[in-house]
Protein backbone atom coordinates (compact mmCIF):
# COMPACT_ATOMS: atom_id res chain seq x y z
CA UNK A 1 0.00 0.00 0.00
CA UNK A 2 3.43 2.50 0.70
CA UNK A 3 3.75 2.70 -3.09
CA UNK A 4 -0.01 3.49 -3.30
CA UNK A 5 -0.70 7.18 -4.61
CA UNK A 6 -4.32 6.56 -4.04
CA UNK A 7 -6.16 3.03 -3.41
CA UNK A 8 -10.02 2.49 -3.99
CA UNK A 9 -11.21 -0.66 -2.40
CA UNK A 10 -14.96 -2.35 -2.79
CA UNK A 11 -16.38 1.41 -2.63
CA UNK A 12 -19.83 1.97 -2.30
CA UNK A 13 -22.34 4.43 -0.99
CA UNK A 14 -26.07 4.67 -0.93
CA UNK A 15 -28.58 7.92 -0.73
CA UNK A 16 -31.49 6.26 1.09
CA UNK A 17 -32.55 3.16 -1.09
CA UNK A 18 -30.69 4.15 -3.56
CA UNK A 19 -26.87 3.10 -4.65
CA UNK A 20 -25.02 5.50 -6.33
CA UNK A 21 -21.96 4.19 -6.43
CA UNK A 22 -21.11 -0.04 -6.14
CA UNK A 23 -18.25 -2.10 -5.10
CA UNK A 24 -15.78 0.34 -7.17
CA UNK A 25 -12.14 -0.85 -7.27
CA UNK A 26 -9.27 0.37 -8.47
CA UNK A 27 -5.01 1.67 -7.61
CA UNK A 28 -3.19 4.43 -8.73
CA UNK A 29 0.36 4.30 -8.39
CA UNK A 30 2.22 6.81 -11.20
CA UNK A 31 1.89 10.39 -11.95
CA UNK A 32 0.19 11.14 -14.75
CA UNK A 33 -3.47 12.64 -15.57
CA UNK A 34 -6.30 10.72 -14.84
CA UNK A 35 -9.65 10.91 -16.15
CA UNK A 36 -12.68 10.39 -14.41
CA UNK A 37 -15.63 9.86 -17.57
CA UNK A 38 -19.18 9.31 -17.32
CA UNK A 39 -22.49 10.57 -18.22
CA UNK A 40 -24.58 13.15 -15.62
CA UNK A 41 -25.28 11.12 -12.67
CA UNK A 42 -23.17 8.40 -13.25
CA UNK A 43 -21.57 8.74 -9.71
CA UNK A 44 -18.76 10.31 -10.41
CA UNK A 45 -19.76 13.39 -7.98
CA UNK A 46 -19.92 10.83 -5.39
CA UNK A 47 -16.85 9.27 -5.77
CA UNK A 48 -14.93 12.17 -6.02
CA UNK A 49 -16.25 13.69 -2.83
CA UNK A 50 -15.77 10.61 -0.66
CA UNK A 51 -11.79 10.64 -2.33
CA UNK A 52 -11.57 14.50 -1.13
CA UNK A 53 -13.27 13.60 2.20
CA UNK A 54 -16.32 15.74 1.68
CA UNK A 55 -18.56 12.71 2.00
CA UNK A 56 -18.71 9.64 4.06
CA UNK A 57 -18.77 6.12 2.09
CA UNK A 58 -21.54 3.56 3.29
CA UNK A 59 -18.97 0.76 2.24
CA UNK A 60 -15.25 0.18 1.38
CA UNK A 61 -11.77 2.42 2.13
CA UNK A 62 -10.23 5.06 0.32
CA UNK A 63 -6.36 5.76 1.06
CA UNK A 64 -4.29 8.25 -0.55
CA UNK A 65 -0.58 7.91 0.00
CA UNK A 66 -1.24 4.54 2.20
CA UNK A 67 -3.47 7.03 4.69
CA UNK A 68 -7.27 6.29 5.37
CA UNK A 69 -9.40 9.03 4.77
CA UNK A 70 -12.02 8.65 7.02
CA UNK A 71 -9.91 7.32 10.00
CA UNK A 72 -7.25 10.17 9.63
CA UNK A 73 -8.71 12.66 7.14
CA UNK A 74 -6.11 15.44 8.35
CA UNK A 75 -3.12 13.19 7.73
CA UNK A 76 -4.74 12.19 4.15
CA UNK A 77 -5.93 15.48 3.38
CA UNK A 78 -2.15 16.88 3.55
CA UNK A 79 -1.73 14.64 0.06
CA UNK A 80 -4.93 15.62 -1.62
CA UNK A 81 -5.72 18.90 -3.41
CA UNK A 82 -8.97 19.76 -4.49
CA UNK A 83 -10.94 22.09 -7.07
CA UNK A 84 -14.60 21.80 -6.88
CA UNK A 85 -16.72 22.35 -10.08
CA UNK A 86 -17.41 26.03 -8.37
CA UNK A 87 -14.00 27.21 -7.29
CA UNK A 88 -14.23 28.53 -3.44
CA UNK A 89 -12.93 31.67 -3.93
CA UNK A 90 -13.53 34.95 -2.09
CA UNK A 91 -14.15 37.92 -4.44
CA UNK A 92 -14.35 40.10 -2.37
CA UNK A 93 -10.40 39.71 -1.63
CA UNK A 94 -7.02 40.07 -3.59
CA UNK A 95 -5.52 37.30 -5.42
CA UNK A 96 -2.73 37.13 -2.77
CA UNK A 97 -4.95 37.95 -0.05
CA UNK A 98 -6.77 34.58 -0.85
CA UNK A 99 -3.84 32.26 -1.38
CA UNK A 100 -2.30 34.05 2.23
CA UNK A 101 -6.13 32.43 3.78
CA UNK A 102 -5.83 29.28 1.53
CA UNK A 103 -2.06 29.13 3.20
CA UNK A 104 -3.10 28.94 6.63
CA UNK A 105 -6.11 26.59 5.91
CA UNK A 106 -3.49 24.39 4.93
CA UNK A 107 -1.51 24.97 8.23
CA UNK A 108 1.56 26.24 6.21
CA UNK A 109 3.77 27.57 8.86
CA UNK A 110 3.91 31.08 9.29
CA UNK A 111 7.09 31.35 8.02
CA UNK A 112 6.41 29.82 4.94
CA UNK A 113 3.60 31.51 3.60
CA UNK A 114 5.07 33.93 1.55
CA UNK A 115 6.97 31.54 -0.16
CA UNK A 116 4.01 29.07 -0.70
CA UNK A 117 2.16 31.73 -1.88
CA UNK A 118 4.90 33.39 -4.32
CA UNK A 119 5.73 30.27 -5.66
CA UNK A 120 1.93 28.97 -6.17
CA UNK A 121 1.54 31.96 -7.91
CA UNK A 122 4.30 32.27 -10.39
CA UNK A 123 3.46 28.30 -11.48
CA UNK A 124 -0.03 29.41 -11.96
CA UNK A 125 0.67 33.00 -13.93
CA UNK A 126 -1.04 35.05 -11.96
CA UNK A 127 1.50 36.91 -10.12
CA UNK A 128 1.08 40.05 -11.81
CA UNK A 129 -2.47 39.74 -10.68
CA UNK A 130 -1.59 39.59 -7.52
CA UNK A 131 -3.26 42.86 -5.89
CA UNK A 132 -6.02 42.42 -8.03
CA UNK A 133 -10.15 41.85 -6.18
CA UNK A 134 -10.54 38.00 -7.39
CA UNK A 135 -13.90 39.55 -8.82
CA UNK A 136 -12.29 41.00 -11.69
CA UNK A 137 -10.70 38.63 -13.07
CA UNK A 138 -11.64 36.44 -16.05
CA UNK A 139 -12.96 33.20 -15.62
CA UNK A 140 -9.65 31.94 -17.14
CA UNK A 141 -8.03 33.43 -14.61
CA UNK A 142 -10.39 32.83 -11.47
CA UNK A 143 -9.75 28.73 -12.37
CA UNK A 144 -6.29 29.75 -12.47
CA UNK A 145 -6.78 30.90 -8.43
CA UNK A 146 -8.82 27.98 -8.28
CA UNK A 147 -5.87 25.67 -9.58
CA UNK A 148 -3.83 27.63 -6.99
CA UNK A 149 -5.43 26.94 -4.07
CA UNK A 150 -5.54 23.26 -4.69
CA UNK A 151 -2.19 23.06 -5.31
CA UNK A 152 -0.26 25.53 -2.71
CA UNK A 153 0.61 22.98 0.14
CA UNK A 154 2.40 21.12 -2.90
CA UNK A 155 0.04 17.70 -2.49
CA UNK A 156 1.01 15.03 -4.30
CA UNK A 157 -2.98 14.17 -5.60
CA UNK A 158 -4.87 16.60 -7.28
CA UNK A 159 -8.98 16.58 -7.84
CA UNK A 160 -10.09 18.55 -10.37
CA UNK A 161 -13.99 18.74 -10.97
CA UNK A 162 -15.05 19.95 -14.77
CA UNK A 163 -12.02 22.13 -14.52
CA UNK A 164 -12.46 24.18 -17.77
CA UNK A 165 -16.38 24.40 -17.34
CA UNK A 166 -17.57 27.69 -18.40
CA UNK A 167 -14.81 28.88 -19.94
CA UNK A 168 -14.10 30.18 -23.78
CA UNK A 169 -11.86 27.78 -26.16
CA UNK A 170 -8.74 30.13 -25.36
CA UNK A 171 -9.63 29.77 -21.91
CA UNK A 172 -9.79 25.94 -22.00
CA UNK A 173 -6.46 26.18 -23.85
CA UNK A 174 -4.48 27.86 -21.66
CA UNK A 175 -6.19 25.61 -18.17
CA UNK A 176 -5.43 21.99 -20.28
CA UNK A 177 -1.76 23.48 -20.78
CA UNK A 178 -1.41 24.71 -17.57
CA UNK A 179 -3.20 21.14 -15.74
CA UNK A 180 -0.42 19.46 -18.39
CA UNK A 181 2.44 21.27 -16.55
CA UNK A 182 1.25 20.63 -13.14
CA UNK A 183 1.08 16.99 -13.38
CA UNK A 184 4.60 16.73 -14.40
CA UNK A 185 5.30 16.77 -10.49
CA UNK A 186 2.10 15.08 -9.11
CA UNK A 187 -0.96 12.81 -10.04
CA UNK A 188 -4.31 14.60 -11.09
CA UNK A 189 -7.74 13.14 -11.27
CA UNK A 190 -9.88 15.04 -13.66
CA UNK A 191 -13.36 14.44 -14.11
CA UNK A 192 -15.61 15.42 -16.69
CA UNK A 193 -18.46 14.20 -19.01
CA UNK A 194 -16.69 15.67 -22.10
CA UNK A 195 -15.17 13.25 -24.21
CA UNK A 196 -13.14 15.79 -26.42
CA UNK A 197 -11.62 17.02 -22.49
CA UNK A 198 -10.27 13.04 -21.50
CA UNK A 199 -8.63 13.31 -25.10
CA UNK A 200 -6.86 16.13 -25.17
CA UNK A 201 -5.89 16.13 -21.52
CA UNK A 202 -5.72 12.81 -20.07
CA UNK A 203 -3.15 9.62 -19.95
CA UNK A 204 -5.52 7.33 -18.53
CA UNK A 205 -9.44 6.49 -17.85
CA UNK A 206 -11.22 5.57 -15.22
CA UNK A 207 -15.14 5.50 -16.55
CA UNK A 208 -18.26 5.36 -14.23
CA UNK A 209 -21.69 4.33 -15.36
CA UNK A 210 -24.53 3.82 -13.13
CA UNK A 211 -21.94 3.75 -10.20
CA UNK A 212 -19.86 1.09 -11.47
CA UNK A 213 -16.66 0.93 -13.03
CA UNK A 214 -17.20 0.15 -16.87
CA UNK A 215 -13.07 0.72 -17.72
CA UNK A 216 -9.99 1.15 -16.47
CA UNK A 217 -7.39 1.26 -18.91
CA UNK A 218 -4.89 3.97 -20.82
CA UNK A 219 -6.48 6.60 -23.15
CA UNK A 220 -5.28 4.14 -26.33
CA UNK A 221 -6.88 1.01 -24.57
CA UNK A 222 -9.85 3.25 -24.69
CA UNK A 223 -9.59 4.26 -27.88
CA UNK A 224 -9.15 0.70 -29.27
CA UNK A 225 -12.13 -0.87 -27.17
CA UNK A 226 -14.16 -1.04 -29.86
CA UNK A 227 -11.89 -3.52 -32.86
CA UNK A 228 -11.99 -1.84 -36.09
CA UNK A 229 -13.65 -3.50 -38.89
CA UNK A 230 -13.41 -0.97 -41.33
CA UNK A 231 -10.20 0.61 -43.36
CA UNK A 232 -10.05 3.71 -45.34
CA UNK A 233 -8.33 3.68 -49.01
CA UNK A 234 -6.52 6.30 -51.08
CA UNK A 235 -6.00 5.61 -54.60
CA UNK A 236 -4.42 7.30 -56.73
CA UNK A 237 -5.77 5.89 -60.00
CA UNK A 238 -8.86 4.64 -58.60
CA UNK A 239 -11.47 1.63 -60.09
CA UNK A 240 -14.51 2.25 -59.69
CA UNK A 241 -16.47 1.07 -55.87
CA UNK A 242 -18.13 -1.58 -57.28
CA UNK A 243 -14.47 -3.65 -58.40
CA UNK A 244 -13.28 -2.73 -54.38
CA UNK A 245 -16.30 -4.87 -53.31
CA UNK A 246 -15.97 -7.41 -55.39
CA UNK A 247 -12.03 -8.14 -53.48
CA UNK A 248 -11.89 -10.53 -51.34
CA UNK A 249 -13.36 -10.13 -47.87
CA UNK A 250 -14.81 -6.81 -48.22
CA UNK A 251 -18.26 -6.87 -46.70
CA UNK A 252 -19.26 -3.13 -48.34
CA UNK A 253 -18.36 0.21 -48.44
CA UNK A 254 -18.52 3.80 -49.88
CA UNK A 255 -16.77 6.51 -51.56
CA UNK A 256 -15.80 9.58 -48.79
CA UNK A 257 -14.53 11.66 -51.86
CA UNK A 258 -12.76 11.36 -55.18
CA UNK A 259 -10.74 8.44 -55.05
CA UNK A 260 -10.86 7.91 -51.64
CA UNK A 261 -12.96 5.10 -50.04
CA UNK A 262 -14.26 3.15 -46.64
CA UNK A 263 -14.23 -0.54 -46.82
CA UNK A 264 -16.07 -2.92 -44.35
CA UNK A 265 -14.46 -5.85 -43.98
CA UNK A 266 -14.15 -9.87 -42.41
CA UNK A 267 -10.58 -10.27 -41.87
CA UNK A 268 -8.39 -6.89 -42.29
CA UNK A 269 -4.79 -9.04 -43.19
CA UNK A 270 -6.71 -10.45 -45.91
CA UNK A 271 -8.35 -7.22 -47.44
CA UNK A 272 -5.07 -5.40 -47.30
CA UNK A 273 -2.64 -8.01 -48.91
CA UNK A 274 -5.72 -8.16 -51.84
CA UNK A 275 -5.80 -4.15 -52.17
CA UNK A 276 -1.77 -4.07 -52.17
CA UNK A 277 -1.48 -6.86 -55.16
CA UNK A 278 -4.34 -5.35 -56.90
CA UNK A 279 -3.03 -1.96 -57.09
CA UNK A 280 0.39 -3.25 -57.89
CA UNK A 281 -1.24 -5.49 -60.85
CA UNK A 282 -4.03 -2.81 -62.24
CA UNK A 283 -1.82 0.56 -61.49
CA UNK A 284 -4.20 1.74 -58.89
CA UNK A 285 -1.06 3.93 -57.27
CA UNK A 286 -2.23 3.20 -53.08
CA UNK A 287 -1.61 6.01 -51.50
CA UNK A 288 -2.42 5.79 -48.09
CA UNK A 289 -4.44 2.85 -46.43
CA UNK A 290 -4.93 2.83 -42.73
CA UNK A 291 -7.94 1.37 -39.94
CA UNK A 292 -10.84 3.78 -39.09
CA UNK A 293 -10.99 3.77 -35.49
CA UNK A 294 -14.11 4.63 -33.61
CA UNK A 295 -14.91 7.87 -32.29
CA UNK A 296 -14.52 8.62 -28.39
CA UNK A 297 -18.43 8.91 -28.72
CA UNK A 298 -19.23 5.59 -29.91
CA UNK A 299 -16.85 4.13 -27.38
CA UNK A 300 -18.41 5.87 -24.69
CA UNK A 301 -21.40 4.57 -25.64
CA UNK A 302 -20.85 1.44 -26.49
CA UNK A 303 -19.46 0.99 -22.92
CA UNK A 304 -22.86 2.75 -21.16
CA UNK A 305 -25.09 0.30 -22.88
CA UNK A 306 -22.70 -2.97 -22.23
CA UNK A 307 -23.34 -1.79 -18.17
Amino acid sequence: MDNSILKVENLSHRYSLQWAIRKISFEITQNGIYGLLGSNGAGKSTMMNIMCGVLSQTEGNVYIQGVDIREDPVEAKKHLGFLPQVPPLHPELTVEEYLQYCADLRYIPDSEVKKAVGEVMERCGIGHFRKRLIRNLSGGYQQRVGIAQAIIHNPSFVVLDEPTNGLDPNQILEIRHLIKEIANERTMILSTHILSEVQATCDYIRMIEQGNLVFSGSIDEFDHYITPNSLVVLLKNGPTLDELLQLPGVLGGEMLRENSYRLRYSGVEEVTRCLVEMSVAKGWDLMEIYPEKSSLNTIFAELSKNN
